[in-house]
């Protein structure tokens, strides 16, 4: 599956557009990484267990983008974004979402 931010794919033409394709994913912090980020928060610095929550949840929601293009027919996605939210107090939704199309080389 190419997946692309750009409208267009380097030698390939667009024969078709499927339509809108997402892939959604929620995460809870957890009590034990809400401790160690309220620490890192008084001297500053990254906070490791968040960016690395933050990460997974981009790579599932990429993986669950993908299977709803395939599923849908598609063998590559343009314009792919992401969005994302807070859900509560300690909850994150992550959306990675585009266009699902069908490509070929040139």
């Amino acid at each position: 599956m190419i997946i692309v931010t750009t409208e267009n794919i380097a030698n390939h033409k667009v024969t078709e557009v499927i339509g809108p394709v997402f892939g959604l994913t929620v995460r809870a912090r957890g009590l034990g990484k809400d401790i160690v980020a309220s620490f890192k928060g008084l001297v500053g610095g990254e906070i490791n267990q968040y960016t690395e929550m933050l990460e997974d949840a981009r790579k599932q929601a990429i993986d669950r983008m993908v299977k709803n293009a395939q599923a849908m027919g598609a063998d590559a996605i343009i314009m792919m974004r992401f969005d994302s939210g807070e859900v509560g107090q300690n909850m994150s939704e992550i959306i990675a979402y585009g266009t699902a199309v069908k490509v070929e080389r040139v």
